[in-house]
């Protein structure tokens, strides 16, 4: 007698999934479960066009001249080894050297992750992954004349935090190692728009503040604005952080869930099958 297979937690849930970098990683793990994705990379992350700047603050950082390094995101980590190793003269090599003899303070779990992989741990976690926890984790510390290098995300200055250093007294460099740039063609975010005012979908996954920027762009343009609000209000909006939920937050959106304290994709996952099996 042939056995029944067992119900998958999200057989039948029909979940999309905005991720641009690891999206065939994280629909993977939402297929195995039973979920049916629909795949939308709203956003591409490219190196920044500021190659020269970006390879003589490596060389100055590599010199010793650096206390501090704030890191914002993991992706950033990586793109700086990513332009040291293109720039050869063992620029590599040099640059993680002097970043195991710096303080390094990152936002979030994902910077810490990237320091691991190159065998480097955090000194000094914020005591949440937001620009505002960065600052609460510094405000007790004496940063005068200290030389502070901030690792920033995409395009944005981040003047709040800069400011901070700044007014403490802190010498601060700033890098922005990548950009944020569309990926996708207007038609194709106009499509997800669409199913999501519709009801065709169950559930929807944000894992970065710009997927959500870029999909109220474009519901702007097409005057979709406020029916994707509310369609968003009648499925299951999950954020993969705290910022990315104050991001949906600011837009009006209810977020239904996100991981309680590790901000993965696998523990996004985990919440959407419990969230689903209630």
């Amino acid at each position: 007698m042939s056995r029944e297979s067992p119900v998958k937690p999200l057989e039948g849930r029909r979940i999309a999934v905005p991720e641009s970098r690891e999206l065939n990683l994280f629909a993977g793990m939402l297929e195995e479960r039973g979920a049916i994705v629909t795949r939308c990379p709203l956003v591409a992350i490219h190196d920044s066009p500021r190659r020269q700047a970006i390879e003589t603050w490596l060389r100055e950082f590599s010199r010793d001249n650096v206390d501090d390094l704030i890191l914002l995101t993991g992706e950033g980590l990586r793109r700086l080894l990513g332009f040291a190793d293109r720039a050869g003269e063992d620029l590599r090599d040099s640059f993680v050297q002097a970043l195991a003899d710096v303080r390094k303070i990152t936002r979030g779990p994902k910077p810490a992750n990237a320091l691991r992989r190159i065998g480097l741990k955090t000194d000094l976690p914020s005591v949440e992954p937001t620009t505002d926890g960065v600052i609460r984790t510094l405000e007790g510390m004496d940063l005068q004349d200290r030389r502070v290098a901030v690792q920033l995300y995409g395009d944005d200055p981040n003047e709040k935090l800069v400011d901070f250093l700044t007014g403490r007294g802190a010498r601060v460099s700033t890098v922005s190692p990548y950009i944020y740039a569309d990926d996708s063609e207007d038609s194709l975010v106009e499509d997800l728009i669409r199913a999501i005012i519709a009801g065709g979908l169950d559930a929807i996954a944000f894992t970065s503040s710009p997927q959500v920027r870029r999909l109220f762009q474009v519901a702007r343009r097409c005057q979709l604005e406020e029916p994707l609000r509310q369609g968003l209000d009648d499925i299951l909006v999950a954020a993969v952080g705290p910022v990315v939920a104050d991001s949906l937050r600011q837009k009006g959106v209810t977020v239904d869930l996100m991981p309680e304290s590790t901000y993965f994709m696998k523990p996004l996952v985990r919440q959407l099958m419990e969230a689903f099996q209630r």
